[in-house]
């Protein structure tokens, strides 16, 4: 059997992570246990929440040691079982070492249908992001007609499952973006009633002036920052907040300071509620059975970015951090035994 390639954490880094961060490694392929099966990567998912975990402090999900093997949402074809319900040629999906094959128990995999979806969608948007896009909206959100609702990341994999579900309840989307082909994709493709190129932006006040000159009703905040102060100072009475993500804070080395905003709270009585998707676990089968559905219907558009090569992942993973990828970050690990 081939030889099987793992990356490692090679040492906890200090802002940006860089190539010294990961340490790829040769072993031999597996064999599983009993209760395992042995799983070939096919497509690995990178995600900005994956900095967190390369950090000793505490987070909402447990930090890797280092010279532990990194993980991330895998789909894959299972090669080998021991005792699982799972036979030679199923395609599964669990949260899995980042390596060419893998074991694992038999309830840490799930089995995805390849005739309903593209298997690369199980990582994405009918996956974790658009699971957390689903639920951030309808549960968290709660857009209404009429309301204006302000995504930032919107072009990534949760912002854009986002802005178009809050389209389907009749609101107006605006969505921040960092590329004009990013804004593009959010106006021509999703339907967002605008999009806003950040990098292009001197001021992001007088950009959501001119974009929601009614203020902001609901916000969908992916990225934390100088955009998400500007954004609270446009709060309406009543507004609701879903934090999702910070990655504009993801690698600071300390804290910054923005302008206070607890007072527009007062101001507004608006609700600000912090978002994980794992509170959600019990019905993401009703998740994605609706977005499956809204996806055939033509209702939800998606868009994947992929990356060859296992070798690549750390690349496709720092791209994250300068919004190299439209939708889904992916990489492409193997190719379906035919």
């Amino acid at each position: 059997m081939a030889t099987n390639r793992k990356f490692l954490l090679s040492q906890r880094p200090t802002g940006m992570p860089d190539d010294d961060t990961f340490e790829l490694v040769e072993e031999d392929v597996p064999e599983p246990g009993p209760g395992e099966a042995l799983v070939r990567t096919l497509y690995l998912s990178v995600d900005p929440y994956m900095r967190g975990r390369m950090d000793a402090g505490e987070s909402y999900a447990e930090p890797w040691d280092v010279g532990e093997p990194l993980e991330g949402g895998v789909v894959g074809e299972v090669v080998e079982s021991n005792g699982t319900e799972f036979e030679a040629g199923d395609i599964v999906t669990g949260n899995l070492e980042w390596a060419d094959y893998v074991t694992a128990l038999g309830p840490e995999l799930q089995q995805v249908n390849p005739d309903l979806a593209p298997i690369s969608t199980s990582l994405g948007v009918l996956g974790m992001p658009g699971l957390t896009g689903y639920f951030g909206t309808r549960e968290v959100l709660q857009p209404r007609a009429g309301d204006t609702v302000v995504v930032t990341g919107a072009a990534g994999a949760v912002g854009s499952v986002v802005g178009q579900i809050s389209k389907l309840t009749g609101a107006k989307v605006v969505g921040f973006a960092g590329s004009d082909e990013k804004v593009s994709f959010l106006e021509d493709d999703l339907g967002f009633d605008v999009g806003i190129n950040y990098k292009d932006v001197d001021d992001y006040g007088e950009a959501l002036d001119e974009a929601a000159p009614e203020g902001v009703d609901r916000y969908f905040d992916n990225v934390g920052g100088e955009i998400t102060d500007s954004v609270f100072a446009r709060l309406n009475v009543d507004a609701r907040v879903a934090v999702c993500g910070q990655i504009a804070l993801y690698n600071a080395t300390s804290m910054p300071t923005g302008p206070r905003k607890l007072g527009k709270l007062i101001e507004t009585r608006a609700t600000v509620e912090g978002l994980l998707v794992g509170d959600f676990a019990p019905r993401f089968a009703e998740g994605a059975k609706q977005l499956g559905q809204w996806i055939s219907e033509g209702k939800i558009e998606y868009r994947e970015t992929v990356t060859e090569g296992l070798e690549n992942a750390p690349d496709a993973f720092l791209g994250l951090f300068e919004g190299e990828n439209i939708g889904k970050q992916l990489v492409k690990v193997g190719e379906r035994e035919e």
